[in-house]
């Protein structure tokens, strides 16, 4: 628990209106996105600027009280469930797009401001930041890069980390770091830039950031390739990738996806076939109708019974927020929705779609799968019942699975939602023992008291979906 004293050190920083204990109040911010983890925090704390920041590290390191750096929650890992209580730092009024740099092609931002926001301000200048997690509506960029979000728009375009140029940020000692720049190289020293992407504010807490922009496309062009068996779109996929045309989207839903989304958007996508996949390609207008020609001839090649493209502005935009919705549509299913992120060589998507429904029904569970098949990062999603604990022990099990065949083809545990609580355990699976201490080493040279965002990446315990709370 927090003490009086320090809670009243806490008000003369943020002010008494900056500062939230109540009982509903803390119930609040005891969760994220992640389903069924959850935790109690002693005190939310709203920081107006870094300087206020760095006396809210100060007073918790002098204490050493936990410090949970959050924006809006979305994350799918329990990246900001306040495990061992403290103060989960809320970044709401540092929400301020400070500079478009035309000149430059950078955006600096606090770590408060809202993904889409950022995005659709400087698409007004006619430039482009590509990172689209489906989350963005209500996202922050601060998440987007404690947890090196990805996106649609990943294959062609890159991760959050890509975009990532320069950054402010205080460390567990009070102290404030500036890291790279406007820069277009820099290589004085280690890339500390990069070592922050994606640590999950177990390092450092980012109070603001420095991003990359490109000019906004052209122009965009959308199809729907329709498929009656999951080889025939998994090898559509290699074919396109092996002509040398990288689309900005090449997304895949299996034939339980389709129907969960069709229900829940009533666009009219076909639910009687096996998957599909969403493609959209953008820039010069005269390379993306060649490159849409291209694909729709590898895509009938490759064994697809149809393929469409979108004849409106309106009718692309609508199979897009489509395939955004397909989380909010598989919601609607059961009480909880688990959706996990396992990612392969995309040459593999076929074998491990195969993989996740083997392995589906061998533990008697149901798992939809979708994902971003250009980048092999699959969404298998289970719609289940937490309160039935039978079932939550078989659902465990089968992403257990799922995470060691993923590996064992030659891909990772998680692509995009990062490693928080629910990936710890599975870590070393992937990095190794040496990995493990090696990372193990660089949170304890910046962070030796262990306050910054505790108990994420390196929990010891195989710790389940149940709910924790204090």
């Amino acid at each position: 628990m927090i003490s009086p004293s320090i809670k009243s050190q806490f008000e003369a920083i943020v002010g008494k209106e900056n500062i939230m204990d109540s009982p509903a109040q803390r119930l609040v911010y005891s969760y994220d996105a992640t389903p069924n983890i959850q935790a109690m925090p002693d005190l939310i704390v709203a920081p107006r600027s870094t300087e206020e920041v760095v006396k809210i590290v100060n007073v918790c390191q002098k204490g050493k009280i936990p410090i949970v750096p959050r924006g809006s929650g979305s994350n799918l890992c329990a990246g900001t469930v306040p495990i061992a209580g403290g103060v989960v730092l809320l970044f709401k009024h540092m929400n301020r797009i400070i500079e478009v740099d035309e000149q430059n092609l950078t955006v600096t931002v606090q770590p408060g401001v809202i993904t889409q926001d950022l995005i659709e301000t400087v698409e007004q200048k006619g430039l482009f930041y590509p990172p689209d997690p489906s989350s963005m509506k209500i996202s922050t960029i601060g998440g987007n890069i404690n947890e090196n979000s990805g996106g649609l728009r990943g294959l062609k375009y890159g991760v959050t980390a890509d975009y990532v140029m320069g950054l402010e940020a205080v460390l567990a000692n009070g102290e404030v770091i500036r890291t790279g720049g406007k820069l277009a190289k820099d290589v004085a020293g280690y890339n500390l830039t990069q070592l922050l992407v994606g640590s999950e504010g177990t390092l450092a807490i980012i109070t603001e950031a420095t991003l990359k922009l490109i000019p906004k496309p052209e122009s965009k062009q959308t199809m729907l390739a329709l498929y009656e068996n999951i080889d025939a779109a998994a090898q559509s996929v290699s074919n396109i990738i092996a002509a040398q045309i990288i689309p900005a989207t090449l997304e895949f839903l299996d034939q339980p996806t389709l129907q969960a989304v069709e229900d829940f958007a009533q666009i009219g996508l076909p639910t009687d076939v096996e998957a599909v996949l969403l493609i959209e390609q953008d820039g010069d207008s005269q390379v993306v109708e060649r490159d849409m020609r291209k694909m729709a001839t590898l895509c009938t090649a490759s064994g697809a019974i149809s393929v469409q493209v979108a004849a409106t502005l309106e009718e692309a935009e609508a199979l897009t927020t489509a395939r955004r919705a397909a989380l909010s549509a598989l919601a609607r299913l059961k009480p909880t929705t688990i959706l996990e992120d396992a990612t392969v060589p995309r040459s593999e998507i076929a074998n491990m779609v195969k993989a996740i429904n083997e392995i589906a029904d061998r533990h008697q569970v149901k798992i939809c799968t979708f994902g971003h098949a250009g980048d092999g990062n699959l969404h298998p999603t289970c719609p289940t019942d937490a309160r039935d604990l039978e079932e939550m022990e078989r659902v465990e099990a089968a992403f257990a699975d799922i995470f060691e065949r993923a590996i064992q083809l030659g891909g990772t545990i998680t692509g995009e939602h990062g490693v928080g609580m629910v990936k710890a355990p599975y870590l070393q699976w992937k990095v190794g023992a040496t990995g493990i201490a090696v990372m193990k080493g660089i949170k304890q040279s910046l962070d030796p008291q262990h306050i910054l965002n505790p108990g994420k990446i390196f929990t010891e315990d195989a710790r389940k979906r149940l709910v924790v709370s204090s």
